[in-house]
């Protein structure tokens, strides 16, 4: 398993970042088989980290047409700046405490 985690500092999020944002989450799972997915922001800053099964899942994703659009808009409308890392999970576990 893979994660891939988003770490952006934000500029303005607006309604349609909320719309694209809803769309992207829809479109990584439907199309390009994303296992989970959590975003979090406090302040300016904001942090997305999704699951993947492979590297090629991940690499599709990235060039998909639409996102790429939403990409675009990130840079110039709603992120100051951004990080991505894409990370191999070596340990996954969990409680029901």
């Amino acid at each position: 398993m893979y994660a891939v985690i988003f770490k952006a500092r934000v500029a303005r999020l607006d309604d349609e970042y909320r719309r694209v944002a809803k769309r992207m989450r829809q479109l990584a799972t439907e199309k390009y088989g994303c296992t989970g997915f959590l975003s979090v922001a406090e302040g300016d800053e904001e942090i997305a980290i999704s699951y993947w099964e492979s590297e090629e899942q991940i690499e599709a994703w990235k060039y998909d047409p639409e996102h790429i659009q939403a990409q675009e808009k990130g840079k110039l409308k709603w992120y100051r700046s951004y990080q991505v890392q894409v990370v191999k999970v070596l340990r996954d576990y969990a409680t029901n405490a």
